[in-house]
């Protein structure tokens, strides 16, 4: 029996099936291993996952009112560089009015007014007389065509 044994032991038959289970439980054991570390890597994923959805959910709110709140600001404080402008232009003005020069220069331009000795003239435009003189057969018209001849006379003038 002794031989048979050792004869068992050494043949083909027996090397391959011994072989074969050699091979089935180190496979078994990688895989088994690969899962648990698989399993392990994949729970730490998810709650690292997690925590990054928590955390973006947790800032975005506060980011967009941050980001809004400086576009805010940034154009109030374009607005304000245009009021002070706007107050530097009106000082100004107001400081050319309080030149009696000034004043008298720009109430003469605008009233027409002239001083003792001068000769005042207003320029007629001679196309615009010529439009008061067709308008003033409007009054032997009726009201209707009056009105008809107004439209149509607008409607030339946006032309």
């Amino acid at each position: 029996m002794a031989k048979a044994g050792t004869k068992d032991r050494f043949s083909t038959a027996t090397r391959l099936r011994l072989l074969g289970e050699q091979t089935a439980e180190r496979v078994y054991r990688s895989q088994t291993k690969r899962q648990a570390r698989r399993s392990r890597l994949t729970g730490r994923a998810a709650l690292l996952a997690l925590v990054l959805c928590s955390l973006v959910v947790a800032l975005a709110y506060p980011m967009r009112q941050y980001v809004s709140q400086r576009a805010e600001i940034d154009d109030l404080r374009r607005q304000q560089a245009e009021h002070r402008a706007d107050v530097e232009k009106l000082r100004d003005e107001k400081a050319r009015w309080q030149d009696d020069a000034y004043a008298q220069q720009r109430i003469r331009d605008r009233l027409h007014y002239v001083m003792p000795g001068e000769t005042g003239f207003t320029v007629i435009d001679p196309a615009a007389a010529k439009s008061r003189r067709a308008d003033q057969g409007a009054v032997a018209r009726p009201w209707y065509s009056n009105v008809w001849h107004g439209i149509d006379k607008a409607d030339r003038a946006g032309d």
